[in-house]
């Protein structure tokens, strides 16, 4: 067998950011994971200054030959109402990238063994050490795969999770020929929200490329919402009437409780895994990437002491930093849900709630530190 001090299962942005700062720790670390890099990962794609300077990117080597957008505003609204609201800011607030190449980008960084390609079968404990498709012994092992790592049904075999947000996607190039057909604004991705607040939309145009999806509280509401949104955006003349393109689908679990066992004996959760997604956006690259920056110092602090009791540490800090209450628990605290659509109407037409909460707090968590400053 081959053997390493930590095998991380998936190699998207929390599993390299846990394998980069493992290595500069000095341990030996194998990331697995079944896809071959680049691969296709379709996801809406923004990452805030924050992950910047958590991940100490160089901006200016990034961008070389890779999709880098400075967002400067968001436009949002309600779907089916036909006025929106434009925020803009004085500086970039985020940046667009397509995560095909961001994640690669990561992985090929951390500076780990890599293998891909290769999908976990089997996962098994034997006395202090764990056993990977009877090819790996490690000390400690991360689960990184997302919301069906096969690390995370390990440790949670019967956990049913909840609130589950599903989410329909698609990314494509936009032809040049057409390009102003699309109205969307590279720099001001647009945000629209369902009347009952358990839903919504964008539309995002990355340099060429235009990203469309819809991500939703209700699996069995999904389809519908989605079509109705699309209509919209056609109805609007953000796309082309004759816009085709095919779904693709993902779940996670939003860092809200009760959440999945992430913690054991020479085992660590992250990123959705972990179930760490902002409860208000549904964002996952931000908890994913400062998760497995966590999960890497308290593995490293344990000094080889992976008992449940010295991981314990990790989880008490992803409760610390992921925890609030989605918007529409929120919401219904306080609103009766007949008064949710003319409440919504209300609060996305005033321009200090949308910059300040909806923007601010609730999407770019402005207000919160790199996990290196904080």
């Amino acid at each position: 067998m081959e053997a390493c001090h930590v095998l991380i299962a998936g190699g998207g942005p929390a599993g390299s950011a846990c394998a980069w700062k493992l290595q500069q720790a000095g341990l030996d670390v194998v990331v697995v994971d079944g896809a071959t890099f680049p691969r296709d990962k379709v996801c809406a794609g923004w990452i805030t200054p924050q992950v910047i300077d958590d991940l100490r990117i160089d901006t200016d080597e990034y961008r070389r030959g890779r999709t880098f957008q400075p967002i400067t505003g968001f436009r949002t609204g309600i779907i089916g109402r036909s006025r929106d609201l434009e925020t803009t800011y004085t500086r970039a607030v985020s940046f667009g990238i397509r995560r095909c190449e961001f994640d690669f980008y990561l992985l090929q960084r951390s500076g780990a063994r890599l293998c891909l390609g290769t999908r976990i079968s089997s996962v098994r404990r034997d006395g202090e050490q764990w056993v990977v498709n009877e090819r790996f012994r490690t000390a400690v092992l991360v689960g990184a795969g997302g919301h069906f790592c096969p690390v995370a049904r390990t440790l949670n075999p019967t956990f049913d999770g909840a609130p589950l947000v599903v989410a329909q996607e698609a990314e494509f190039e936009i032809p040049p020929e057409g390009a102003g057909a699309f109205t969307t604004a590279p720099e001001t991705p647009e945000l629209y929200f369902s009347q009952d607040l358990k839903g919504y939309g964008w539309c995002f145009r990355k340099e060429g490329y235009l990203n469309v999806g819809f991500g939703r509280l209700e699996s069995g509401q999904l389809p519908r919402a989605s079509a109705e949104f699309v209509d919209f955006l056609k109805a609007a003349g953000k796309i082309p009437a004759d816009t085709r393109w095919r779904w693709r689908g993902h779940a996670y679990l939003l860092s809200t409780p009760p959440r999945r066992r992430i913690v054991d004996d020479g085992v660590i959760l992250v990123g959705d895994a972990a179930g760490l997604a902002y409860p208000q956006s549904g964002e996952g690259i931000r908890p994913a990437i400062e998760s497995g920056l966590i999960a890497a110092a308290t593995i490293a602090g344990a000094t080889g002491r992976y008992t449940r009791a010295q991981l314990a540490r990790h989880e008490e800090r992803l409760r610390a930093r992921f925890s609030d209450q989605p918007l529409t628990r929120m919401i219904a605290r306080t609103i009766p849900s007949s008064l949710t659509a003319s409440i919504a109407t209300w609060l996305f037409d005033s321009p200090a709630f949308v910059r300040h909460v909806l923007l601010d707090r609730w999407f770019l968590h402005a207000d919160e530190p790199a996990l290196s400053a904080a």
